[in-house]
Formats: C-alpha cells, structure tokens, sequence
C-alpha cells in the first residue's frame, strides 16, 4: 500500500491507497517543528483504528510546500515504515512540460494538482485550489502546465482584516443570504463571501478570455464546496485533486532506494 503526505502550509493530510482505493485519509495542523516521532504516534494510532497495519506501507510519496516540515516527515517514513519517500519536486517524471521560464519556482502542490487533473479530467483546464494561499494554475490540452496565479486564501483576508481594523472581529465563513449587510458581522461576512466569489468569476473570465476560452474549471481544498455555491463558473469539485496526484506521481517514478532495491510501484499495485 502506498503511504501519500500532502503537507501544506495549514494542514497536513496523510492517506492511505490499497492500488484500487483510497483506505484512509487523515488531517493534522502543520507544524514545521513537530517531529517524526510524534507524527508516528498520532498515525499509528489512527491505521490502528483503520485495521491497517504499517508492515502493509510498501511506499511513500510527500508533496510538501513548508521545507522545514520535510525533514520529519522524511524521517517519519524512513524510521517507521522502513521505506524510502519519493519527494515531489520539478525534476521528477511528470509526463507534461512544466512551461515557464523557473519550473523550481513552482509550489509541489500545484503541479500535484495539474497532473492529476490532466489524468482525471482532460485539459485545456484551470484548477483552483482553496488553500492557505488560493491558486489558478492553468493546463493546456496536452497537459503541459502553463503558470497562473496566487491570492491571498480567505482565512488570510478575515485574520488581516481583524487584525487591521480594531472595531472589527474575527469571523467565520458562511454563505450570507443577502449582499448588503445590517450590521457589522453579516457585512463582514458579505465582504469576504462574496468579494471571493467575485474574484473568482472576475480572474476566471480574464484567464478564459487570455488563453481563448474553452478551458474546464475545476476546484480543490475544504473551502471548495461553499464558494461554488455562490458561483456557476466552478464545474467540478474534487477534495481528492492533491491526494490523487501524489499518487499518480508515485506511478510515475520509481521508488526511491532504502538499503536494498525496491520496485518500481505500478498503478494497479
């Protein structure tokens, strides 16, 4: 079974696929200075529960935009599951042109996103993903990944727009019934709502308009499902994008060498 590690700059999801389907899939908060031993604990506890066994982990693969977390994480599969993880990078076998002038610049999790919805969905296609950061990253037909753009996520904009202003709370998200709000909170939370959906739609026309149209649209990340509410621009949602393009890197690439010879993991494996 294939160990995946998506570690992002909020969250770090790891799963489990047995070859056919996805087994397990668990959440952490990301922090660069947890270590591997206390990544062990919490995982082994939750295969445990999963009736899986970490003798059944025959590889790994981590896709990771926080450098400083990698080290454990690295050490996490090494120590505790005895193999060795590929590492998502811009030199791996990604089966598409990485089409910018620095493709070391790019986030893991980006081309994570693009591969995958290459291989899922078919390009041309701009993949969103609600993260810490929200990103559009744009695919051609072939797949070759093309570059696209980074705003701030939407819990960055409601931190910063509590910590600026000092008459104005934290709030949460929520879709508001109405655009024009009666007070404080529900204006706030109009603001935040529907100035992403609003940007959304406005990026998504320009990126349409620049490349020349016909491009799907599809969204990642746990903010995914609320903001396509609000919008008809947003075809398909898949919380899985990041997850099933580690796995289709794994596929790719041989496994990495831990003291012996180790195969090269089949997709069907």
């Amino acid at each position: 079974m294939l160990l995946v590690v998506d570690a992002g700059n909020t969250n770090t999801v790891m799963a489990i696929h047995d070859g056919h389907h996805w087994v397990g899939r668990w959440r952490i908060s990301t922090n660069a200075q947890r270590t591997s031993d206390e990544y062990a604990v919490w995982l082994l506890t939750l295969l445990t529960q999963a009736g899986l066994k970490r003798d059944q982990v025959s590889a790994a693969v981590i896709g990771t935009v926080v450098p400083a977390a990698l080290y454990d994480l690295r050490r996490l599969c090494r120590d505790w599951f005895e193999v060795e993880p590929l590492v998502a990078n811009a030199t791996l076998d990604w089966g598409f042109e990485i089409k910018i002038p620095n493709p070391d610049e790019v986030g893991a999790d980006r081309l994570l996103n693009t591969l995958a919805c290459h291989q899922t969905y078919g390009g041309p296609a701009v993949v969103i993903d609600f993260g810490t950061a929200t990103t559009f990253d744009v695919l051609d037909h072939d797949g070759a990944y093309l570059g696209g753009v980074i705003a701030p996520g939407i819990n960055l904009s409601i931190e910063a727009l509590h910590r600026a202003a000092a008459r104005l709370p934290r709030i949460g998200i929520g879709r508001p019934q109405a655009v024009i709000g009666r007070s404080t909170v529900p204006a706030m939370q109009s603001g935040i709502y529907w100035g992403y959906v609003g940007m959304i739609e406005g990026l998504v026309a320009r990126i349409q308009a620049e490349y020349g149209g016909g491009l799907k649209v599809l969204a990642t990340g746990g903010l995914a499902p609320l903001l396509a509410e609000g919008t008809t621009v947003i075809q398909t949602i898949d919380p899985d994008l990041t997850l099933e393009g580690l796995r289709l890197l794994a596929a790719r690439n041989p496994a990495p060498i831990l003291g012996r010879e180790r195969p090269r993991l089949a997709e069907s494996d």
